[in-house]
């Protein structure tokens, strides 16, 4: 099924551009990419999800062509940014999908909105980020980014964060995606990332969680993401044997299958 792809503008003129797919009537589900990225991060992922779900992929702020303010790149920014996108489209409730650093900003939100949270699926993200050993290699790298940035370092971190080759026409989309994004949200966004806090006071989320980590995955321990599915009352650690940072670039057909089982569960249609 090919995405329909539209824009919305949000409350203040933030103007994010996002893929649709899928019937309007279906079970919505929301992908969050992650920084760096945009919605078409999620190509190979969802065209394999099941046509009867109402997916629903919006480029965040300063990505994949959205507006770009100065400044909101925090994840409790873009927790605001997704609660007004949902309503602009009408979603009271959604199974909502965050790839990498993107699981801060659902944490963000299911924290403040419970009640509007069918499922939270987490694709390789931290349970904290400053605390790991590359860390202070991230921030050095951000705050030393100017623009235009440097296409050969960024296809370097492209590849580094799965452990099978892309194809190499989504490689270079990626890397496309990536250079489309300012320095200075680049900087202001990991610095968020890093001040974010380990998860706590989530046991008001009620609704099933499934934490998804490849074990190949050079930044996240699994002691990580054993943290992350502690935090939650229902959370579950689904472990990709193989798979690196990015388990649905390195496996999308798993990843699909892993979430398709997870949204029918999740919105009693399976």
């Amino acid at each position: 099924m090919t995405p329909r792809t539209a824009e919305v503008r949000l409350p203040g003129g933030l103007v994010l551009p996002y893929a649709e797919q899928g019937p309007q009537d279906g079970p919505p589900v929301v992908l969050l990419h992650a920084v760096g990225d945009s919605w078409r991060s999620f190509g190979p992922l969802t065209a394999r999800l099941p046509d009867g779900l109402r997916l629903l992929a919006p480029s965040q702020r300063g990505h994949g062509g959205a507006g770009c303010p100065p400044h909101g790149y925090r994840p409790a920014d873009l927790a605001v940014d997704l609660e007004r996108f949902l309503d602009r489209l009408g979603v009271e409730g959604a199974v909502l999908v965050g790839a990498s650093s993107a699981g801060f900003t659902l944490r963000r939100f299911a924290a403040a909105h419970p009640e509007r949270v069918r499922g939270l699926a987490f694709l390789g993200s931290p349970a904290l980020l400053a605390d790991k050993p590359a860390a202070a290699g991230i921030l050095a790298w951000v705050e030393g980014l100017t623009d235009p940035l440097d296409p050969v370092a960024v296809r370097g971190m492209v590849d580094a964060v799965v452990s099978r080759p892309l194809p190499e026409e989504f490689a270079e989309l990626m890397v496309r995606e990536s250079l489309r994004v300012p320095a200075r949200v680049w900087r202001e966004s990991v610095r968020g990332l890093l001040a974010e806090p380990a998860p706590d006071r989530l046991d008001q989320v009620r609704a099933p969680v499934l934490v998804v980590w490849g074990d190949r995955d050079t930044l996240l321990p699994r002691s990580d993401q054993e943290r992350l599915a502690a935090a939650f009352p229902q959370g579950t650690l689904r472990v990709h044997h193989g798979s690196g940072h990015v388990v649905h670039w390195d496996d999308p057909d798993r990843t699909a299958a892993d979430l398709a089982a997870f949204a029918a569960s999740c919105t009693g249609e399976g």
